[in-house]
């Protein structure tokens, strides 16, 4: 079904993000971040109108010259996933980024990232696919690189924007060898092609190596750890909770034009960063580090859980993995979130150590019970959504019945108990009876930003323990995929 919905849920945020930067100036009364919610209101609204064509028309599509836009279960799911976190951290930031001196740029920053994602993710043709990744990438380094002032950040910024312009090349490159194999770019047209050639597999390559930089896969990850660690708290959320994440849907979309069966590789991609980012995160004594390092374990899930699907064209490999790429946004964002308030609540901008939070219960019993459902949930302890995610991809695996993928259900399994080996003593210091003085002294964190902890935290709880809630838009964003990859 034509339609402009798709356009305008992608429009809104992006044309309007120069309003968030410009209305401080001209009317100081009027605070950027509560435009910015009130374009993301409208944003909501687009959305739903798009998500009830979608339920009774299926697929939306916009056309305007060369650029198509395709709003399927896919993209809902992930449009979803992007508005939620989205909205939740410019909520949190009214009152994290008060009297930040660009808080303005950070408005308007934000609601250009989340409007690049949207297209990203809604793309239908390669090349676009490249121009959103780059305008994703030029509005994230200059987030990971706010505090200027700061030589660190600064350092974080410019090592984000040079490997995410080396995988852009990758990704230029691969699009190159696409377009001269089939004369065409369309996703669609494409699929129907069904070539197979050794140009088509060398693209495939470029295309693993050009978006597992943005994703995070190993060894294509050494951004990810600065970035994190620089950024403001509600950025390191959108990071990790999302862009990651949108990378991996535009990886799957480049790979449909390929006619190879990448689940092999993609199992195997998965079974190395949830080993590598184990191993990484528990050396961590500076908690963002350590959260970002384990961003690369919970990519391995996902990724795991996909190649699953492929491999055995099973609908429940791609729907476990796409229901920890929704868990994992909120998770990964309640935890970036709740470090963000004690940051804040120690009026400091300097890297938060884990022996900082030693006894912050006691001052702050709300904010540490909601890291440590994220925490728990990040780890796969029942009944949090991580854990209904994760037993997902394992039930997926053991039902291919090979011998192999049973071991490395196994491997997995063994990596989200490895995972507690440095998630749990984040949670004992937490509730030490020994508090540290400065935590002791720290200020009261303001409403807004208990809000976007409680309503993820609640998300986490209530999709634990009632995962059907989210198959209605589980189940046709894997049928997308079981459909691209064969089945």
């Amino acid at each position: 079904m034509e339609t402009n919905s798709v356009a305008t849920l992608i429009a809104l945020p992006l044309a309007l993000s120069p309003a968030a930067y410009l209305v401080e100036r001209l009317n100081r009364k009027i605070h950027p971040g509560w435009l910015a919610l009130l374009i993301l209101a409208l944003a909501w609204g687009v959305f739903g109108v798009a998500a009830n064509e979608f339920d009774r028309d299926g697929t939306l599509t916009y056309r305007v010259g060369m650029i198509q836009l395709q709003l399927d279960g896919l993209s809902l799911l992930a449009c979803g996933a992007i508005l939620t976190l989205g909205t939740l951290t410019v909520i949190y930031s009214l009152d994290y980024m008060a009297g930040e001196v660009s808080a303005d740029k950070y408005y308007a920053l934000v609601l250009m990232l989340l409007g690049t994602m949207m297209g990203l993710v809604c793309t239908r043709d390669l090349f676009n696919v490249w121009v959103w990744f780059e305008a994703m990438a030029i509005s994230a380094s200059f987030l990971v690189a706010f505090y200027r002032e700061q030589p660190a950040s600064l350092e974080a910024g410019v090592k984000y924007i040079v490997q995410s312009a080396l995988g852009s090349a990758f990704i230029l490159l691969g699009i190159a060898f696409v377009l001269a194999e089939t004369g065409t770019l369309d996703l669609q047209e494409i699929a129907q092609l069904n070539q197979d050639s050794a140009l088509l597999w060398a693209a495939g390559g470029l295309f693993i190596a050009g978006f597992g930089v943005k994703m995070a896969l190993v060894p294509f990850h050494t951004w990810l750890p600065d970035a994190h660690a620089q950024a403001p708290s509600g950025i390191s959320a959108l990071l990790s909770g999302l862009v990651i994440e949108v990378a991996l849907i535009a990886l799957l979309r480049a790979l449909t034009c390929v006619a190879f069966s990448w689940g092999t590789l993609l199992i195997a991609f998965g079974v190395v960063n949830m080993l590598v980012g184990n191993l990484l995160a528990l050396r961590q004594t500076q908690i963002k580090r350590l959260l970002a390092y384990s961003s690369l374990s919970q990519m391995g899930y996902m990724v795991f859980g996909i190649g699953v699907g492929i491999y055995a064209q099973t609908l429940n490999g791609f729907e476990g993995g796409l229901f920890h790429f929704f868990n994992h946004a909120l998770m990964k964002g309640l935890a970036f979130l709740a470090v963000g308030a004690f940051i804040y609540s120690l009026e400091t901008h300097q890297p938060l150590q884990i022996s900082d939070l030693r006894g912050a219960s006691r001052r702050y019993p709300y904010i540490a019970l909601a890291l440590s459902l994220a925490l728990l949930g990040l780890g796969g302890l029942p009944p949090l959504a991580g854990f209904m995610s994760k037993w997902q991809i394992f039930a997926a695996g053991i039902a291919v019945h090979e011998p192999l993928i049973t071991l490395l259900v196994i491997f997995a399994a063994l990596n989200s108990v490895l995972s507690l080996a440095y998630y749990a003593p984040i949670i004992n210091v937490l509730y030490s009876r020994q508090t540290q003085v400065e935590m002791e002294q720290g200020r009261a964190v303001p409403p807004l930003m208990g809000l976007s902890l409680l309503v993820l935290s609640g998300a986490i709880v209530v999709i634990g323990v009632y995962p059907g809630l989210l198959h209605g838009a589980l189940e046709p964003a894997a049928r997308v995929l079981l459909t691209a990859f064969g089945g």
